[in-house]
């Protein structure tokens, strides 16, 4: 702990100078899924931050001002967050760390754009976020989706020498994005798709994209999404005693969906960011949430971290929190994270940060070999 505790101090450099807003405090937002089915990839974002912003404050704070957060629910859903970001800006925050989902995130930065305020997400992977400019006040410490889906495909293809696929995503910015560049990668790459559909999220049934996938042959199941529909898609797979490989993306590599799929879980492939919980930030960090919670955090957790670490170096370093004062800073300034160290690119996706693949055995996923 006292190695992570040092490398805060670092961060923060001089806690006392003066900082260019007028408001007592720094307001942070902390937007994403706090309740819902997908609450268990936000919750593990609140705890991080509210552990980084409390090392902060005790430090003394941010060029004197103690920091303030500010938690928005939006379940993941566009809608809800369109919502939290106008209450956040009411709110009067300086900048967000979020949203989570991919779809919630992309309707709520086009509001934090015009009215100025930076957003750091540890989890939205959609590609076109950081694509062509639209949103130059957002960041992620997270790779995007062709990243994801490229490992996946080379994964699948190279390592288990697979070549007939069903390619199946819950039409959401996330899941369909994910799904549409593992088929390109995988045309390109010489495989066949054999099938290529949408589900509806929230469905009670799947049998029929089951059926679907059985009438296919195909070796392997691609799917793009989260965990709720994944955990039934796979249900139905092992129910009908079918062996079709399980292969997904990181809105699955969650214990939760572990829990909720159960026994049929077992095998079952993901994508998640590089683990670099043997690091003695990384495990600084974990050990935080332990006492805390007594319980291992959940996904996205050091992603978080490492956003709210960003962000708090970004504000002590940046003349103020405008967007192109805190995207210059973020920009400039490497910063040692549980992820290890971290900058941004011009797009505002984070150096270094990358994927690999997971393999659920004996009810935990671990670095599948």
């Amino acid at each position: 702990m006292k190695k992570f505790t040092c490398a805060l101090v670092v961060v923060l450099g001089g806690v006392l100078t003066g900082f260019a807003g007028a408001s007592d405090t720094i307001r942070i937002g902390v937007a994403g899924a706090h309740s819902g089915d997908l609450a268990s990839y936000g919750l593990p974002t609140v705890a991080a931050v509210q552990f980084v912003v409390d090392e902060v404050n005790v430090a003394g704070g941010i060029k004197g001002k103690k920091i303030e957060i500010i938690k928005m629910d939006d379940a993941c859903k566009p809608e809800m967050a369109t919502n939290a970001a106008q209450r956040l800006i009411s709110d009067k925050v300086d900048a967000v760390i979020g949203h989570i989902c991919s779809g919630a995130t992309k309707a709520a930065l086009g509001i934090y754009r015009d009215a100025g305020i930076i957003a750091i997400s540890p989890s939205a992977t959609n590609v076109e976020l950081t694509k062509g400019g639209e949103y130059p006040n957002f960041f992620r410490t997270i790779a995007p989706d062709d990243a994801q889906a490229r490992i996946g495909v080379d994964f699948a293809m190279v390592h288990l020498k697979l070549k007939t696929f069903a390619v199946i995503h819950d039409k959401g910015d996330y899941g369909k994005g994910f799904a549409e560049f593992a088929k390109g990668f995988l045309e390109k790459a010489g495989a066949s798709v054999l099938l290529f559909e949408g589900v509806t999220p929230g469905a009670v049934d799947y049998s029929a994209i089951v059926q679907k996938i059985k009438q296919s042959k195909a070796e392997a199941v691609i799917y793009g999404g989260y965990h709720p529909e994944a955990a039934k898609i796979v249900m139905g797979l092992r129910k009908k005693k079918m062996k079709t490989l399980f292969i997904s993306d990181d809105g699955v590599k969650d214990d939760t969906f572990i829990k909720v799929a159960g026994e049929f879980a077992e095998g079952v492939y993901a994508s998640g960011p590089i683990d670099t919980t043997h690091s003695p930030l990384a495990m600084a960090a974990i050990e935080k949430h332990r006492k805390a919670f007594n319980a291992d955090p959940g996904a996205f957790y050091l992603n978080a971290y490492a956003a709210s670490l960003a962000l708090v170096n970004a504000l002590n370093k940046a003349d103020s929190a405008s967007i192109n004062d805190l995207a210059k800073t973020l920009r400039a300034e490497g910063v040692e994270t549980p992820l290890g160290k971290i900058s941004f690119d011009e797009r505002g996706d984070a150096k270094g940060i990358g994927f690999e693949m997971y393999q659920v055995r004996k009810g935990n996923y671990e670095v599948a070999k």
